[in-house]
């Protein structure tokens, strides 16, 4: 029997910028949303919806205002500091349109900061790294990743995101950099670099044609709370 235990429960979600007009919408306003592990599934929205803050508050580093966000079973704003930090790290990983590499430092020492979060034994961090980054393509593991090309970035962050073997992976607007030809290679990437490691994955697009990879999507507008 697998693990019941979603990767991502969401419940009674609202969100509001600190300084709203009264009466203002919700930037965030959602009943319930849930994954399992292993599941994949897009989040549609116009821009400006709420998507990015959405993912922001899943990832713990945006507080609601109300409901609760609960990665793995654990609700991740009743942490606080660096135990918030270390779940972070540990169970969410995190694809971005900029991709957020640590410039100056190498794909291989850009996946090694994620690894600090795991429960990898450190002995094994090196051989965890570069056996990742030679799953998404990358032959040269000690070169800057400035020096990479867009797409070469792109697998790096995938190799980052996974490397912890997270419950859940957060991508947002991943290919927004990329031309349509490395955008569908990205993203054929991410999608079986997460069924790899069973990791859940919520990703946003504004792609129309992103829609025909997932078997579930799911719009902003539709998990408002009644």
């Amino acid at each position: 029997m697998g693990d019941k235990t979603p990767s991502l429960e969401i419940h009674e979600l609202k969100f509001k910028y600190p300084g709203s007009a009264p009466g203002a919408h919700w930037v965030v306003d959602v009943s319930a949303l849930v994954l399992m592990p292993g599941e994949q599934a897009l989040l549609t929205g116009a821009s400006g919806r709420g998507k990015s803050t959405l993912l922001q508050i899943i990832a713990g580093l945006i507080e609601p205002n109300h409901g609760n966000v609960r990665i793995q079973g654990k609700d991740i704003h009743a942490l606080g500091g660096a135990k918030r930090d270390l779940y972070r790290g540990s169970q969410i990983g995190m694809i971005f349109q900029n991709f957020n590499l640590l410039r100056g430092f190498s794909a291989r020492e850009n996946v090694l900061a994620a690894l600090m979060f795991s429960d990898v034994p450190r002995k094994e961090h090196d051989a965890r790294a570069l056996e990742l980054l030679q799953i998404v393509g990358i032959p040269t593991p000690e070169r800057d990743v400035a020096e990479l090309s867009i797409g070469q970035m792109q697998r790096v962050a995938v190799a980052r995101a996974v490397a912890t073997n997270p419950a859940l992976v957060l991508a947002d607007e991943p290919t927004a950099s990329l031309d349509p030809e490395n955008a569908g290679a990205a993203m054929d990437l991410i999608q079986s670099t997460c069924q790899k490691v069973g990791a859940a994955l919520l990703c946003t697009s504004h792609d129309p044609s992103m829609a025909d990879r997932f078997n579930r999507r799911e719009s902003l507008d539709q998990l408002v709370t009644a």
